[in-house]
């Protein structure tokens, strides 16, 4: 495993719409692991592929009760309103406040090709619709209401 670079809000890589994964190998089991320890090395919740420079329909979230792996995910049904901040890996330092579903359901391939359906609630929900955002080339800061405020020593 090792710890990948995450891109920034200026990438423009960060704004294309990634690609469908069709190979399910040992090249993607390594690509997964190297995600998850890059969410974890960064204390991120998710960590979207095109975060690290790679155009593929992945991400990887855990809320604190294990890291899930999202390949080809699909909104399946949202339902309800969450009001409350967000910040995100590749816009380092900054949060602000975003409007979301408060339940998500998303259909998704596991690493062997397996398809499976996660349901989530408030930060579940909140993760895995910011994280399926960055595979279309969309950034929380497109979501913001109000100002994008700077962690400062403050605030954190």
């Amino acid at each position: 495993m090792a710890t990948r670079t995450i891109r920034i809000e200026s990438d423009p890589l960060l704004r294309k719409v990634s690609k469908e994964v069709t190979k399910f190998d040992e090249s993607l089991w390594a690509l997964l692991d190297d995600m998850t320890e890059t969410m974890y090395h960064a204390d991120g919740v998710g960590l979207a592929a095109p975060q690290i420079g790679l155009l593929k329909r992945i991400f990887v979230v855990d809320i604190g009760e294990g890291v899930i792996e999202f390949i080809n995910p699909e909104i399946l049904e949202v339902e309800g309103e969450q009001f409350g901040e967000e910040g995100c890996l590749s816009v380092p330092k900054k949060y602000g406040a975003v409007r979301r579903p408060n339940y998500a359901k998303l259909r998704a391939q596991d690493r062997h090709g397996n398809w499976f359906e996660v349901e989530g609630e408030e930060l579940m929900a909140r993760a895995m619709l910011h994280e399926n955002d960055h595979l279309n080339g969309k950034l929380f800061v497109d979501l913001v209401e109000g100002d994008l405020v700077e962690f400062t020593e403050d605030n954190q």
